[in-house]
């Protein structure tokens, strides 16, 4: 992963932990109306990829596993995985685009509501993907994946000629040489293999997706209802399709691009569908980022922009992230593909303790607030989701006394401490297991392996517990043994 320049490892903030009296009179403790549901605390753990579903995207029982582990400490809300609408193959990643895999989906629903006692309300986060391939050898890529068309005809000198003869020019030059005659985007294609963009509309399924993306964000949703979810989290953030019409780089000229009050159009026409299909009191929300940070991309003044549209259209909450993007991912190897969250967005993204002078604790907190702001502003009272680098009580109560935020979300800590929510609240605060920083749980992810946390994954490992399938992890966090802990603080 990229690293700021001049980075040094960052320590962990000192933490005083709250008393149990303490925890129960504080906002993040606190409840909170989320559209047709309610929160019991404003604890979130935001949507995390684990890698466990088959390759048809079905759920299995690590999936199960997961998410009982995550409600056993009993956090408000959990938002499952980004969850694929289409009924396409995606690797190991849930689907829920077609009605078989409602089976499935209902069983994680169940096994949330009794791992938590019914306290904690479920969403799941849709997605939608554009195609990605594998960056292959740059013999293969020339010999077999390059269009040869007349401009590079021209650029070679070879006007007239044969494919076959451009093509063994182009085997014959170097990279740089290389460089001066392709196309941006095919150059781009060579370094980084293959990628479509929401700006393809040369290709008719690209041209198509206003068409097409509503209704299939409508059915992944129904089902979503039908499952029993309390909830569904539109993933219009990163490097994906929603966030790319959102995002300042997306120059389609049919009404969907261009100028933000375009770039806007399809969500909300997917907001539309989605709200049409489950109903006015079911809770629907949305994750945006408030910065693409690539080059070109929109800023937190677009955020704005977004955050006060949706809200006016009628959306449950709001969770903000930031970066993530393609545009600045580091050249993967031949064989793999590129992954969104290896350059500086993909820092921002994911800040590791390996940082800068601000350290990677709440980067995204002051942009959040500006778009809070904006929809306050604009007359909205729709509570808005805050996360990145969350580590502390403090920290996440401070966020809310300062109006910065209505609810706290936390990925990385949660994964290292899936009991932390409860123990803050029962005034155990000094048991929590807290997370490093290092991203070794984003590094796994970025190898499509099933993701853990270092803190647990390979210490007294017993016979009974399941593994990855080398037998060297765990796959889920050890239960917390309350008899063996200290007395709570009252």
């Amino acid at each position: 992963m990229w690293k700021p320049p001049n980075s040094r490892k960052i320590k962990l903030p000192v933490v005083d932990w709250p008393s149990a009296s303490t925890a129960r009179q504080s906002l993040w403790f606190s409840p909170l109306e989320l559209g047709g549901c309610k929160l019991e605390q404003r604890t979130w753990v935001p949507a995390m990829v684990p890698w466990r579903a088959t390759d048809q995207g079905e759920v299995t029982p690590a999936v199960i596993d997961w998410y009982r582990r995550f409600a056993a400490g009993q956090p408000g809300a959990i938002v499952v995985e980004a969850t694929g609408i289409r009924d396409v193959p995606s690797g190991p990643l849930l689907r829920i685009g077609h009605q078989r895999y409602v089976e499935g989906l209902t069983q994680v629903v169940q096994a949330v509501r009794e791992a938590s006692g019914g306290r904690t309300r479920l969403f799941i986060q849709l997605i939608d993907f554009l195609a990605i391939r594998r960056r292959v050898e740059a013999v293969k890529f020339l010999t077999r994946f390059l269009t040869i068309d007349d401009p590079l005809r021209e650029r070679l000198g070879l006007a007239g000629e044969s494919s076959d003869r451009a093509r063994e020019a182009l085997l014959r030059m170097n990279e740089e040489r290389l460089a001066e005659v392709l196309s941006p985007r095919a150059l781009e294609e060579l370094r980084q293999g293959y990628r479509e963009r929401v700006t393809d509309v040369d290709l008719a399924h690209i041209r198509e997706l206003p068409q097409q993306l509503p209704k299939l964000f409508a059915d992944a949703a129904a089902r979503a209802k039908l499952a029993g979810f309390d909830g569904v989290e539109l993933h219009y953030a990163h490097a994906y399709t929603m966030s790319s019409f959102l995002s300042a780089l997306n120059t389609r000229e049919d009404g969907y691009g261009g100028p933000r009050e375009q770039r806007i159009r399809l969500p909300l026409e997917v907001y539309q569908a989605v709200r049409d299909s489950v109903g006015g009191d079911y809770t629907v929300g949305a994750r945006f980022l408030t910065d693409d940070i690539v080059a070109g991309g929109s800023r937190v003044e677009d955020a704005c922009y977004f955050g006060a549209r949706f809200a006016e259209a009628g959306m449950d909450f709001l969770s903000l992230s930031r970066g993530g993007r393609f545009e600045d991912a580091k050249q993967p190897k031949v064989g793999q593909a590129a992954y969104p969250y290896t350059g500086r967005s993909g820092y921002e993204c994911m800040p590791s303790v390996y940082s800068d002078e601000r350290g990677p604790f709440g980067r995204n907190i002051a942009d959040t607030a500006k778009v809070r702001q904006a929809v306050r502003s604009a007359g909205f009272e729709t509570p808005v989701v805050a996360c990145g680098g969350i580590h502390s009580f403090d920290q996440a109560e401070a966020i809310l006394r300062a109006g910065q935020a209505d609810v706290v979300a936390a990925a990385r800590q949660s994964l290292a401490d899936p009991d932390w929510f409860l123990k803050v609240r029962e005034g155990r605060g000094s048991e929590v297991r807290r997370c490093e920083f290092t991203n070794y749980c984003e590094a796994l992810d970025q190898m499509h392996k099933a993701v853990t946390c270092k803190l647990w994954d390979h210490h007294d490992l017993t016979e009974d517990e399941p593994r990855t399938a080398d037998g060297r992890r765990r796959l889920v966090a050890p239960a917390w043994r309350r008899e063996d802990v200290a007395t709570p603080r009252a």
